[in-house]
């Protein structure tokens, strides 16, 4: 992980002070569907994936090469110049993540001109039903910039454990009506596609503008 000692304390710290209840109950969610991933022996658990992240001692990010709201292929090299602000959530999500997306939209028209370093990338848990058409009318519904990208299963998986991010899909109700529990961290990624820190859920368009801010700032 590309982050110093100084960074990830304070990424910590920004957690702990601004949205320790949302991460407990983030927690909590994730581990009461860790029945659901018993199989996935290889997998990490909800609770090192997190641990993981908060701690600052585990790695973050990685390549990973997925899908668009337009069908073309897109890699995280595509993302080099810019400040990438990543999102893992899913388009049938009932209000938790329209209402991130938003934060992050409205944080993006705070910062005026300085956006136009800033690339928002929504990230689907569920690539069953997201498919780049569905995408393309969700990402449309929150800022113009933001690219939505779907994939396998399995190269879902793989980038999202990567990010430290835990999902599980729940047991459906009637057909193709099932949820998605997943983790809900805010992800900010370098211009070198060197992850910086995160946030966690629940934070303001206001506090999320000012650890963009802060991260646009040259050194």
């Amino acid at each position: 992980m590309a982050l110093c000692d100084r960074e990830a304390h304070s990424s910590i710290a920004i957690a702990r002070r601004l949205g320790a209840a949302c991460i407990g109950l983030a927690l909590a969610c994730v581990v009461s569907s860790a029945a659901l991933a018993a199989n996935e022996a290889a997998d990490p658990s909800p609770t090192e994936l997190i641990e993981g992240l908060l701690s600052g001692r585990a790695p973050v990010g990685g390549p990973f090469e997925l899908t668009d709201q337009a069908g073309h292929r897109r890699t995280d090299t595509d993302f080099r110049g810019k400040l990438v602000v990543l999102y893992f959530g899913y388009t049938y999500c009932p209000d938790v993540c329209p209402t991130e997306l938003q934060s992050i939209s409205l944080a993006l028209d705070k910062l005026g001109a300085a956006a136009d370093a800033v690339q928002p990338v929504f990230v689907t848990v569920d690539p069953e039903r997201d498919t780049p058409a569905r995408l393309a009318e969700f990402v449309a519904s929150f800022h113009p910039r933001l690219i939505g990208l779907t994939g396998s299963l399995a190269d879902i998986k793989k980038t999202a454990i990567a990010y430290r991010t835990f999902f599980a899909k729940n047991s459906a109700t009637a057909p193709g009506e099932y949820s998605v529990d997943h983790t809900g961290f805010i992800y900010l990624i370098g211009k070198d596609g060197h992850y910086l820190g995160f946030l966690p859920p629940g934070v303001s368009p206001d506090e999320i503008a000012d650890a963009i801010r802060i991260r646009l700032k040259p050194e």
